[in-house]
């Protein structure tokens, strides 16, 4: 499904339009640099360059003008020294203009790669444009960095995906609710791809896309299940709310990495006083930091119950 919706026109994209009319105005005038767009996955930077590398070649000639790696293929230095120099020194008899090769993917590289490639891109400037991509820019080296126009693809806006989902749900004749819609673009926080990954899976597994089962088919847990967390980490003892939230855990197969990152969100909702709040999300950001270091999920679901405990029992003395 993401193939097939993919873009396929610069007027197609959905985003980004600042980005996209410099682009068309550098492909207009026929000035286009070498690109490096960078940004969180999902957010078009590999349909932009394809849009672009299809408006500027006929279908005959994309495959001769055109030279795309991703991670998926071997760029080490021997790649940037071999395919790559080859593609990039060969003249075009028949065609005036550039050639382009697209690295996606680029920040996964060696940094032999990039020193190799940065030579390459210096040489072979007039008559072939390099287009970089990569999620990280710390990851690509300032040599390459300084070589190329850089754009920033940003997460896209709940505004900017809906249009687009809806347009695939209409094509595809899927049976959505709006609750449904609204967990999709929740859960994929800014990312098209993953939105649309999200809406086939669930729509294969359940029928009908529901919020309920949008969050079972992702193993997201339910908001009303956090809900219930924070209920019985505050209203409940110590063991009653520890041995709930396991049994819950291991009902519905729930990561705690995932039930922190829903109840920090919702701790920021709940009227907590303001020294509250700041204590409870240090001893939660605590607990993530630990269990990211590979620490027992069921010590550190302890330690979570137990600071809501401790907070707890600070606001009941304060307010007595």
């Amino acid at each position: 499904m993401v193939e097939k919706y993919r873009p396929q026109k610069l007027d197609d994209l959905i985003s980004h339009r600042d980005i996209l009319s410099t682009i068309q105005r550098f492909v207009r005038e026929d000035r286009l640099p070498h690109l490096l767009l960078y940004g969180p996955p999902g957010t078009g930077k590999t349909s932009t360059i394809l849009a672009c590398a299809r408006q500027l070649y006929k279908d005959k000639e994309f495959n001769s003008m055109v030279l795309e790696l991703n991670a998926s293929d071997d760029r080490g230095i021997d790649v940037v020294r071999g395919p790559i120099l080859s593609f990039a020194s060969t003249r075009t008899i028949f065609k005036k203009g550039f050639k382009l090769v697209i690295l996606d993917e680029a920040d996964a590289m060696t940094q032999d790669a990039q020193n190799a490639l940065r030579r390459v891109i210096e040489k072979f400037t007039e008559n072939t444009r390099f287009c970089l991509i990569c999620n990280y820019l710390s990851k690509i080296i300032p040599a390459l960095q300084s070589r190329c126009t850089r754009f920033r693809f940003g997460p896209l806006s709940a505004d900017q995906m809906i249009p687009r989902l809806r347009h695939v749900i209409q094509e595809e004749s899927i049976d959505i609710t709006e609750d449904g819609m609204k967990a999709i673009v929740t859960l994929s926080s800014g990312d098209m791809r993953r939105s649309l990954n999200v809406l086939q899976s669930t729509s294969m597994a359940y029928g009908k896309v529901t919020e309920d089962s949008v969050y079972t088919c992702t193993g997201q847990p339910l908001r009303s299940d956090i809900a219930n967390i924070l209920d019985w980490c505050l209203n409940k003892d110590f063991t009653s709310a520890y041995k709930q939230i396991l049994q819950l855990k291991t009902l519905k197969g729930l990561a705690l990495h995932d039930i922190l990152t829903e109840l920090h969100l919702l701790v920021h909702r709940v009227d907590f006083p303001p020294a509250t709040r700041m204590t409870l999300l240090v001893k939660l950001a605590d607990v993530e930091h630990r269990l990211a270091s590979g620490t027992d999920e069921k010590i550190q679901l302890s330690s979570m119950v137990g600071a809501f405990q401790e907070v707890r029992d600070l606001v009941v003395s304060e307010a007595s």
